[in-house]
């Protein structure tokens, strides 16, 4: 549901707001220019991982004629309008990125070293380790990064130097099929499709579009019960 004013902009009000009625300051007062870009920038911010091209000069012209109560629609209205546009825009993007996840997927199937599971699962085998392996009542130790088939990287523990402890039962199917097929010591690479990841939902205000293949590289460090 699009809310009436975006996250970072109504913060940022909210913050400004207090600081002015605090000094006893009009806070209608401060808004120069540096600041009206300011919350260009946050506006922006939010509304990015939409994926949408905007009419910069309209965009302008709706923010002002609300601002002087000339606006030709209500906040309702505005709503509405602009939560069909948001929604035919993840709906097309979803559809592009399940079929170009599909088509990595059978590319990638034929790759030497690779191994497909019952699942649809991707893996393949960057280190092996012998030893005994995770069960789906497991919680583990484990480093990994992650990718998107276009190789943006979305998070990686490698990077902040700090592995991550989790119970197999509550991560997403890849993971907890994968996991256990691996031993402490062995780093494996997976390819997750979207039905074993985050299927149609975007995750992380865009971070993952919907409907994403999900690249995992996964060092097991440790099964700690």
């Amino acid at each position: 549901m699009v809310k009436k004013t975006t996250i970072g902009f109504c913060l940022t009000l909210a913050v400004l707001t207090a600081c002015n009625a605090k000094d006893g300051v009009d806070a209608t007062n401060i808004v120069d220019a540096d600041t009206s870009y300011a919350f260009g920038v946050l506006m922006g911010s939010d509304l990015k991982p939409f994926g949408l091209n905007f009419d910069y000069k309209a965009f302008a012209e709706g923010f002002k004629a609300y601002f002087e109560g000339k606006s030709k629609l209500t906040e309702d209205e505005a709503i509405e309008i602009v939560q069909k546009t948001i929604n035919a825009s993840m709906e097309r993007e979803a559809a592009e990125n399940l079929e170009a996840g599909e088509e990595f997927l059978e590319e990638n199937a034929l790759k030497n070293g690779i191994i497909t599971t019952g699942s649809g699962l991707q893996y393949e085998i960057i280190k092996d380790a012998e030893g005994p392996k995770p069960n789906m009542d497991s919680t583990v130790r484990v480093n990994y990064e992650g990718t998107l088939i276009d190789g943006r990287v979305f998070d990686s523990s490698f990077e902040r130097g700090e592995p991550v402890e989790f119970p197999l039962g509550q991560v997403i199917p890849g993971w907890t099929e994968g996991i256990q097929l691996m031993s402490p010591g062995s780093r494996y690479k997976f390819y997750i499709p979207s039905a074993l990841g985050y299927g149609d939902q975007s995750v992380g205000n865009g971070l993952i579009p919907a409907n994403s293949v999900l690249i995992f590289d996964v060092e097991l460090l440790d099964i700690l019960d």
